[in-house]
């Protein structure tokens, strides 16, 4: 169906010009909009992007690339990054190719728009000027006609009356006007008759000719205005579709994710990172202390008896032995104290007391950090704790089932290295030979000091390697044996064990006064049920006893009197001269050492440290490490 402002609309003059000012108005609203959904695209990939990067983790760390649910976080989280910078091309493509565009052609079409109305009321002021025109025209002929009738109508009367001469000269004088006045109303009438035609025309180019085109104009102004709008949103639609497809590949790349999750794998993962390899502890001994009220013993005999006692509980908890290594773990955690503002003879009694217990971590794990290991791996663990090294390189730092995988992990890094080099060296030694058939294409010689260096890198790699494969070896065969030890010993217990601690009560029922009394009347115990346990304790009690003290690295002497009160702290008096085992590192204690048993910490501002030459060249290369 065809319409045609200027034949349909040809009185709606003010009605156009209020109808294309709100669609210029509504051009502008949605410029606004789509900016303003740019700003929020922008915004929410920012977003995006601040929250992958807040979750993602710092550093790569061993154990993230492990599980499967930490791997399907990580691919949720570039899947997140990926989403963001698709949202910021939208963001882009919006702000460039719409909102720029919409915002040029806004002035455009109201650049256009002012021309058309302005033509418009032009003509709009030629038609009302010539029907003023014409307006007055008709008015001065009415005029005229009037005036003349009255005229004639005078001449008649004076007419009829003629008698006397002087008023036959009246009646000339009438008539004469009377022509005068008709001679001008025929003049208005004439003028009216041209302003009339002259106003048809004006009026049929007007309605006919002028405002149909320019109301054409503005017609086809306001179709390319709404066709504008209409590609405006078709490219808004299409550029969030051409996001679409990559979004939904970062759905999809999500979901592939999420369903390879494997719990059961990430369970026996758990298994293969933390199994340490050593056999579980047996059943504790049952001590019968009630059998020694019915014999009778010497006191010298039940002495020994405590004391002996006294051994097997040292034995059986062999880390709370001398305090030694509970004065390693837990070392005070909380700022010294202050020093005295002067230090006086009887400091003794108003010294500072040692700092209150601090949070620490619980002795009990890290008591189980240490059981998980051999007995050269303990020590090598304690010496570790107190020296502040890193562990050893052939890894007996670690229990052997993990000492294995990490051997393992090594020689398999070493392996690609040495392929790498090797390919290197392959590279090489082919372009030395193309140069030397070639010399033109460059020096065969500059290529030496790289093979030379290539070489002893192989060499140092190869090495390396052998070493490696020596402690994987070791490795191996000591879990050979710790396996093999027990599946012997779960043989064992099946046969002779029914229930959870029956082994104990049975030796126990088994056992009587009578059997442990000697021929001499004293008290014997079994020791065939100690002797598990033994073989258990005297290893780790052995750390301790066969362990070297740390050397010394300097003396020091005591300005002030110190009460030691707390848990790895050593008490001393003002001006007494100590052992420095360990220096200050930074947390304000000192450790010292009064004799081969006395060990402990001590505020660093209570004493005057005076380190050995060779020692301080020691520390400070420790520090730099």
């Amino acid at each position: 169906m065809s319409c045609n402002w200027g034949t349909e609309l040809w009185d709606q003059f003010d009605n156009l010009e209020k109808h294309t000012s709100w669609g210029i108005d509504f051009l502008e609203r949605y410029s606004k909009f789509v900016k303003e959904r740019a700003d929020i695209e922008l915004s929410y990939a920012k977003q995006i992007r601040s929250l992958s990067k807040k979750y993602h983790p710092k550093r790569s760390r061993e154990d993230e690339s492990r599980y499967t649910w930490c791997l399907a976080f990580s691919a949720t989280l570039r899947q997140l990054s990926e989403l963001a910078i698709q949202r910021e091309e939208l963001a882009e493509n919006l702000n460039t190719q719409i909102v720029c565009e919409l915002t040029r052609y806004t002035q455009e079409v109201k650049a256009e728009r002012k021309t058309h109305f302005q033509d418009g009321r032009r003509t709009q002021q030629h038609i009302e000027s010539s029907w003023k025109q014409l307006e007055s025209s008709k008015r001065r002929y009415e005029r005229d006609c009037k005036e003349a009738e009255r005229a004639q109508q005078v001449s008649d009367r004076i007419d009829l009356d003629n008698k006397t001469d002087g008023e036959k000269r009246c009646s000339l004088k009438a008539r004469q006007t009377a022509q005068q006045k008709k001679q001008a109303a025929e003049e208005s009438r004439k003028d009216y008759v041209t302003s009339l035609n002259q106003f048809n025309q004006d009026q049929h180019q007007h309605y006919h000719t002028l405002v149909p085109v320019i109301y054409q104009r503005i017609q086809d102004m306001e179709e390319r205005r709404i066709e504008r709008i209409c590609d405006a949103m078709r490219s808004s639609a299409e550029a969030e579709r051409k996001v679409l497809p990559v979004a939904s590949r970062c759905l999809d790349v999500m979901m592939d994710a999420a369903e390879g999750i494997q719990p059961r794998m990430d369970t026996r993962q758990v298994v293969e990172v933390y199994k340490s390899g050593f056999d579980p502890p047996g059943d504790v001994e049952f001590d019968d202390y009630s059998s020694t009220m019915r014999r009778s013993i010497s006191e010298s005999s039940y002495l020994d008896n405590r004391m002996e006692g006294r051994r097997h509980s040292r034995k059986l908890w062999p880390f709370i032995r001398k305090n030694k290594l509970l004065t390693l773990l837990s070392s005070p955690r909380q700022p010294p104290p202050p020093p005295p503002t002067s230090p006086s003879p009887g400091g003794v009694a108003n010294s500072p007391q040692s700092p209150p217990p601090a949070s620490r971590e619980p002795i009990t794990q890290r008591l189980n950090d240490l059981m998980s290991s051999g007995s050269r791996t303990r020590k090598q663990c304690l010496r570790s704790l107190k020296r502040g090294g890193s562990g050893p390189a052939d890894c007996s730092h670690l229990p052997p089932e993990q000492r294995r995988k990490k051997l393992q992990t090594r020689i398999n890094n070493m392996n690609e290295e040495i392929q790498r080099e090797r390919e290197q060296r392959d590279a090489l030694l082919k372009m030395r030979e193309v140069y030397e058939q070639n010399p033109q294409m460059g020096d065969a010689g500059s290529l030496e000091p790289r093979l030379e260096e290539v070489k002893q890198s192989l060499q140092r790699l190869e090495e390396e390697l052998r070493r490696n494969q020596a402690w994987l070896l070791e490795a191996e065969s000591k879990a050979c044996d710790l396996s093999s030890r027990r599946q012997s010993g779960s043989c064992g217990l099946n046969s002779q064990v029914d229930t959870p601690g029956s082994s104990s009560l049975k030796q126990l029922e088994d056992r009587s006064p009578a059997s442990r009394e000697s021929p001499d009347g004293s008290y014997t115990e079994d020791h065939s049920a100690e002797l598990q346990f033994k073989s258990r304790s005297s290893e780790f009690d052995d750390d301790f006893e066969d362990e070297e003290p740390l050397p010394s690295i300097g003396t020091c002497k005591s300005l002030y009197p110190f009460q030691g009160q707390n848990e790895g702290t050593l008490s001393m008096v003002e001006g007494e001269l100590l052992s420095v085992v360990e220096e200050d590192k930074g947390d304000g204690w000192t450790r010292v050492r009064r004799n081969l048993e006395e060990e402990g910490y001590v505020p660093t501002s209570y004493i005057k440290v005076f380190l050995d030459s060779s020692a301080k060249g020691f520390v400070q290369s420790s520090r730099l490490v």
